[in-house]
């Protein structure tokens, strides 16, 4: 199950809320929150109020707070406010206030991971797909403006894999060629 909250019009720049997101993204929620409090950051206790709110609702739905992991932390830009400083001559020196917007979404680990083993065992092919399509690659040559995609022995036997693999498919569903 997927929790997300959003915080708008956030009065510090994306820039250094991204900063400071960065460093926590691949933390639990709770640590992030340690974490965060003791940075010496202005951007943080931003962040950190974004992160206690999704972990109460969270909460609220009846999810186990303490098995909730960071599926993906967004920070968008708001709307620019024009603001003017003084400049020389009596000019004045246009600048922005830039405004964010933050996006947190949790998700349950133990639900992420059953969906993803429940893929594999369901799968009628038995052929690890990682590591053909690390096998393949496709070598370019420059050649003037437009550039020739050359393809080698491994890209000849993944096309025949595909093949196998549709007709496989097809003689699952009881259609033969």
């Amino acid at each position: 199950m997927e929790i997300t909250t959003i915080q708008k019009f956030i009065h510090t720049s994306p820039r250094k809320l991204r900063l400071v997101a960065d460093m926590v993204r691949k933390m639990a929620p709770f640590r992030a929150v340690d974490v965060l409090k003791v940075t010496p950051k202005a951007a943080a206790k931003d962040l950190v109020k974004a992160i206690e709110t999704v972990l109460a609702n969270t909460k609220q739905k009846g999810l186990d707070v303490e098995k909730v992991v960071f599926k993906k932390i967004e920070i968008n830009e708001g709307t620019k406010m024009k603001r003017y400083r003084a400049g020389t001559r009596g000019r004045t020196k246009p600048f922005k206030r830039r405004m964010a917007h933050i996006k947190i979404v949790l998700t349950d680990e133990i639900n992420l991971k059953s969906q993803m083993s429940r893929q594999r065992r369901g799968s009628p092919l038995a052929v690890n797909v990682k590591t053909e399509t690390q096998n393949l690659k496709l070598k370019k040559e420059k050649g003037g403006k437009k550039a020739k995609v050359v393809m080698d022995n491994s890209a000849e036997s993944a096309k025949q894999l595909s093949k196998i693999r549709t007709e496989l498919v097809q003689n699952k569903d009881g259609t033969e060629n």
